[in-house]
């Protein structure tokens, strides 16, 4: 299964019919929320305890959203703090985001996959075509209503062309949304994303500079593609020592994602501020890429979940889509951007997005935490 079914196991390791509405709290471990298995057996044996010190690993990598705000907040008010991280970019950047995905990979079961395809196939189309139509389109208009600059525009479009990220298995799962389908759904477009990212940043960007499509491929395919099959790999060839090594590796993956996200942005600050000094409107134009990172990132959120509403999809299916669509992998738009890019404003949207997405995506898991979903209500009913 995919990296986040470990982030917080407590979650999971319970009576699969236990959903009653008013027993859910996600704080109390000893009233979790189940999710169902993806097997056709989904009895009601509970699976065996974890150690405490697993589930202290678990609750710590669940506080993603935290490290990337207040890592933010040091980037704002002392970018120095990173520039040991930042200096040795982009090596380190891509070095960092290959070894997130390694970590994905680890706990990565394609074969447990499979039955999400057989049982949602329709679901799994639906969400990877809302993903790169909704977001390069958003990212597109709201460049050119805004006024945006060159630089900024293709940053822009070019983090609305990224696919989905990690981070929105946390977030949908907070939300009581579909976990497995936002999983498979982050997969499938990471996957796309080797040819899709860089032919949609080409077509849509393309009239602002010139565009390595091919450049962007290679990138998207080392950083991110090689380094999931690999930690598949590993998995079945040393399952003892993967074993092992699973219960440190989605904290790892989170500090290692907030750490990223936190330095390219202190970065891309101290940047926009420097080549921003000698005008003006310098805090205008800052104020003015927030707002376009903001405006992208809410159209997806609500752009993703009227579709599937419209498409007749189920609660629990709209607020995994709309979750998938809105919450970007920003680390690699950040990485593609400064590799890819002579001008380092390209790289100022992803870095921004990388701090406001989590807030934006948290907040909104937060609210849907405390409405449970009609059809959960149903299934709940029916099995009473």
């Amino acid at each position: 299964m995919s990296l986040l079914f470990y982030l917080q196991p407590p979650l999971f390791y319970t009576k699969p019919h236990s959903l009653h509405p008013h027993k859910t709290n996600l704080f109390k471990p000893h009233k979790p929320l189940a999710v169902k298995s993806l097997g056709k057996n989904q009895g009601h044996v509970p699976s065996p305890e974890k150690p405490r010190w697993e589930h202290l690993l678990s609750t710590l990598a669940s506080l993603y959203p935290v490290y990337v705000t207040v890592g933010g907040a040091i980037a704002c008010v002392n970018p120095s703090a990173f520039q040991w991280f930042v200096k040795r970019g982009p090596a380190s950047y891509s070095f960092s985001l290959g070894l997130i995905m390694l970590a994905m990979g680890l706990t990565l079961e394609l074969k447990e996959l499979v039955g999400i395809f057989k049982e949602k196939p329709l679901s799994i189309l639906f969400g990877c075509f809302a993903q790169y139509t909704i977001m390069p389109a958003f990212g597109t208009l709201v460049s050119k209503v805004l006024g945006l600059p060159p630089s900024l525009s293709v940053g822009l479009i070019l983090l609305g062309c990224c696919p989905g990220g990690t981070a929105s298995n946390v977030v949908t799962l907070i939300a009581q949304g579909d976990v497995p389908l936002s999983i498979v759904m982050t997969v499938c477009t990471t996957l796309g994303a080797v040819l899709l990212t860089p032919l949609l940043t080409k077509i849509l960007a393309g009239a602002y500079v010139p565009i390595d499509a091919l450049g962007l491929s290679i990138s998207t395919l080392q950083i991110v593609v090689a380094p999931i099959l690999l930690g598949s790999y590993i998995q079945s060839t040393f399952p003892l020592l993967v074993k092992a090594v699973i219960p440190f590796a989605p904290l790892f993956a989170v500090l290692a994602s907030s750490l990223l996200a936190s330095s390219v942005f202190s970065e891309n600050f101290v940047r926009l501020k420097s080549s921003l000094a000698s005008t003006a409107s310098a805090s205008g134009d800052m104020k003015t890429v927030l707002l376009a990172v903001v405006l992208l990132h809410f159209a997806g959120f609500l752009i993703g979940y009227l579709s599937a509403m419209v498409c007749g999809f189920k609660e629990k299916q709209r607020r995994a889509i709309s979750i998938e669509v809105g919450m970007q992998n920003s680390s690699l738009g950040v990485v593609l951007a400064t590799s890819h890019f002579g001008s380092p404003l390209v790289a100022l949207p992803p870095a921004l997005s990388a701090v406001v997405m989590n807030i934006m995506g948290s907040s909104l898991g937060f609210v849907w935490r405390y409405i449970t979903p009609s059809d959960l209500n149903q299934q709940t009913e029916s099995q009473d």
